[in-house]
């Protein structure tokens, strides 16, 4: 699943390449599911709340090194297990990046593979290699 970096970072990149302004990455960022297609400016982000449901912290290190204008996750990422159905059963069909645990500022989107919905006693998971990242 490739994703797309928010209108934000891309700017910060830019600034920072062209020496207009300094940007680092943050320690980790966070991966969190929705069911709704988000905006490169992060709004219509529909997150699962209750049933157990948080965030995943992927960080610098669980990422490769880039190569190609690309980078992906090199370990597995599970969410906590479900128990509670999430946002009722409906499907969720994107993964949303941020760099905190909740709130925090949007970094990024990937669409889902294969949307799913994730009920209780369910463990929604990233496999390896699963979360890309690339820049043409």
């Amino acid at each position: 699943m490739a994703g797309t970096f928010a209108t934000t970072v891309r700017n910060a990149m830019l600034d920072h390449f062209t020496g207009k302004a300094s940007w680092s990455m943050p320690a980790a960022v966070y991966v969190g599911l929705s069911s709704t297609t988000p905006t490169s400016g992060g709004s219509n982000v529909t997150e699962p709340s209750g049933g157990n449901y948080a965030r995943v912290q992927v960080t610098a290190a669980q990422f490769t090194s880039a190569s190609s204008g690309a980078t992906e996750t090199n370990t597995d990422k599970s969410f906590s297990q479900a128990n509670a159905d999430w946002l009722s059963g409906v499907n969720l069909t994107h993964l949303v990046i941020y760099d905190a645990a909740s709130s925090g500022n949007f970094q990024g989107f990937a669409s889902l593979a294969v949307a799913k919905p994730v009920f209780s006693a369910d463990t929604a998971k990233i496999n390896s290699g699963d979360l890309d990242m690339s820049i043409a």
